[in-house]
């Protein structure tokens, strides 16, 4: 049964059992209901209502309990049609603004944004980083370390310093170090990371025979420093708060999404497709077509860069989370990273 055909009493008794059951965490019975839903109906009449949208799937009895439980139908219900979202107080608006400043780096905002995505809404805060071909070289510098290692120290857009360590497949010399970055600098800056790497790349398979000792060092070199990071593709924060709201006979689904949260593919994937979203996008329970997140919700928001979209952010908690405080959260917080982010390339 859709929403139009169910009555407004229906749906105002909907709306006040998901309400409880968010707030508590417990069956929500019909005295219960009819003590707090504001409404002038007998326990009789709510306990009939109560089994007409149990019947239509919108809620149900766990275990031999005579409450009832929201289903993720309830919620989607709810979320879609019922939920009347909060204005964020003047204190959390300051914050996000303090800490969304556009001098910082994008590394910087990145952590900023998915450390305030946690503490304000006291889930687990997520943060995918900006694709690779919205992240432009200024300068690189290569500066030998023992061995054949090397330590790349990247200016990107305009306000962030990266630094890394690579093998390359010889030992190199400051000299031969600093005019492969000569070399890199005058044909790359301004292009994006992609960009450098495609190009990196082609000229590896072009005839090496062809190709002068500083070609050669600067492709060794340069395809490592510009190569794929598969460790830093998101940022997750306050998988910790995830525990305070976890039932003890939810301990085994918890522990599998921390692990899910170690490798990141599945979490990655789902992310990937609210890129080209608008707004707001909830994915409640199974609804996100990933076993490990069927107790969970996913709220996200894309941000963007010079109007493009560029990430994804959001807040990953159990379904019986407080949307109508996580979704602003999330809408405010996408669209201050956006305009920082703005500041990066320009």
């Amino acid at each position: 049964m859709s929403q139009e055909q169910l009555s407004d009493r229906s749906q105002h008794l909907l709306k006040s059992l998901v309400q409880i059951y968010i707030q508590d965490g417990q069956p929500v019975g019909s005295k219960t209901l009819a003590e707090m839903s504001g409404m002038a109906v007998s326990p009789a009449t709510i306990r009939n209502v109560m089994a007409d949208l149990e019947e239509y799937g919108y809620i149900t009895s766990p275990h031999t309990s005579a409450g009832r439980i929201p289903t993720a139908l309830g919620y989607r219900l709810f979320v879609d049609s019922l939920l009347t979202i909060e204005q964020i107080d003047d204190k959390n608006l300051k914050n996000l603004d303090a800490h969304m400043h556009p001098d910082m780096s994008s590394s910087e905002l990145i952590e900023s944004a998915s450390v305030l995505l946690s503490s304000l809404t006291s889930q687990a805060g997520i943060v995918t980083l900006p694709k690779r071909d919205l992240v432009y070289l200024r300068q690189v510098e290569f500066l030998p370390l023992s061995g054949s290692r090397v330590l790349v120290i990247l200016v990107l857009n305009e306000h962030e310093v990266q630094n890394r360590v690579i093998h390359t497949r010889r030992v190199y010399s400051a000299e031969e170090l600093m005019r492969a970055a000569n070399m890199i600098n005058h044909r790359y800056e301004g292009q994006s990371l992609g960009t450098i790497r495609n190009g990196l790349l082609q000229a590896m398979q072009n005839d090496k025979d062809a190709l002068d000792s500083l070609m050669q060092a600067s492709i060794d070199v340069g395809a490592q420093a510009f190569g794929e990071q598969k460790v830093d593709d998101c940022l997750v924060v306050g998988q910790a708060n995830l525990l305070d709201s976890a039932e003890p006979e939810s301990i085994n689904a918890l522990r599998e999404l921390f692990e899910a949260f170690q490798h990141k593919e599945d979490i990655l994937h789902l992310m990937d497709r609210c890129v080209e979203a608008e707004g707001i996008h909830i994915f409640i329970g199974e609804e996100s077509g990933y076993q490990v997140l069927g107790d969970y919700s996913v709220v996200t928001a894309p941000y963007s860069a010079d109007g493009e979209r560029v990430g994804v952010l959001g807040v990953i908690g159990p379904t019986r989370m407080a949307y109508e405080r996580v979704i602003p959260v999330v809408d405010l917080t996408a669209k201050l990273l956006s305009i920082a982010m703005g500041h990066q390339s320009n």
